[in-house]
């Protein structure tokens, strides 16, 4: 029995999480869904965004599906990241048949950096009018990164990928965070001889996701540039729309899609599930749950390829009927 936490949160997240339930209910999987609360309407009823309860049924549960918070998300799902110490950001940069993508043939991984750099949020006002920031790199968080990104390498190459991971930094002016960082990658490098290792500067990295995605296989980076470049490069296959991601760490996993609440279209049924659904395709594949995974991925990829889609991908159904057509072909009734 695998026991997850269900936090729909705002908006769309109403809509497409109870959808992906539905085709996780399909593939027969013994499930148990614990559902908690979070999010700006939890904020207003309570003054708590995210509830002492919901933080304990977090991290008494195997595995967190979450849909999208509002106004208060960094009170939410960033502050939800570091309780449960999810370290590793995954996303999944795939072009699907039915979906318009600059290139057909891309497949990569994008693993950000969870915990460090900008994003701990050390700012400080020295004087009137002048603010600093501080950007925490250590080796420690460094090593398991990079020990996280070379091993998904080895994952994927038994599944016929290159197996390389290519490291994007700005050593070259930021030498003492940065020059940590590209050190430490080549130094966890040394212990992954079948696994290729690469570097480039950021800036040119954001270029070569457009010009030459196709050639990557992993890329590993800090937190504020992965989280610039996982959604420059979800551009190039369809948009945020589509967008899923893993927060990973040694002891728990937090799915969620990359797109926020969307309040101009919640309760109109319209919101496009296929992120929710990819991120519970993680989810599956977190759980060990491969064989399920594939059939999921595999199911919608034909939906897609159909154009039985929400309107956003020119379809005309809603977000519970597209569901239900993934729901079908995962079931074997089409």
């Amino acid at each position: 029995m695998h026991k997850i936490c269900v936090i729909e949160g705002d908006g769309i997240g109403k809509e497409v999480v109870p959808a992906t339930i539905q085709v996780l209910e399909a593939t027969g999987l013994p499930f148990e869904f614990v559902y908690a609360e979070a999010g700006d309407e939890v904020y207003k009823r309570t003054g708590k965004a995210l509830p002492e309860e919901t933080i304990e049924t977090a991290l008494d549960c195997e595995a967190v599906l979450f849909g999208a918070a509002g106004e208060t998300a960094a009170d939410v799902i960033v502050k939800l990241r570091q309780i449960l110490d999810t370290y590793a950001n995954v996303r999944p940069v795939k072009a699907y048949k039915g979906v318009k993508c600059l290139r057909p043939d891309i497949d990569y991984v994008i693993v950000r950096e969870n915990t460090e750099g900008l994003y701990k949020g050390i700012e400080a006002e020295i004087d009137e009018g002048v603010t600093i920031a501080t950007r925490v790199i250590t080796e420690k968080a460094c090593e398991r990164i990079f020990r996280f990104a070379f091993n998904l390498a080895e994952e994927r190459k038994k599944m016929g990928k290159e197996g390389k991971v290519t490291c994007a930094h700005k050593a070259n002016v930021l030498k003492l965070t940065d020059g940590l960082f590209k050190k430490i990658f080549y130094k966890v490098a040394e212990e992954y001889n079948d696994i290729k290792a690469e570097d480039y500067y950021i800036d040119a990295m954001n270029m070569y996701i457009i010009t030459k995605p196709q050639v990557f296989d992993v890329v590993v980076t800090s937190n504020l540039f992965g989280d610039i470049l996982s959604d420059g490069a979800a551009g190039t296959v369809g948009g945020l729309g589509l967008a899923p991601s893993a927060n990973i760490g040694d002891e728990h996993g937090l799915f969620e899609p990359v797109h926020g609440s969307a309040p101009d279209i919640a309760g109109k049924k319209i919101a496009n599930p296929t992120a929710t659904i990819l991120s519970a395709v993680l989810m599956l594949r977190y759980l060990g749950e491969y064989e399920a995974a594939d059939k999921v991925e595999n199911a919608l990829e034909e939906v897609l390829s159909l154009g039985l889609t929400t309107p956003d991908l020119g379809g005309n159904l809603n977000t519970f009927e597209m569901a239900e057509e993934v729901a079908k072909r995962v079931r074997g009734e089409k």
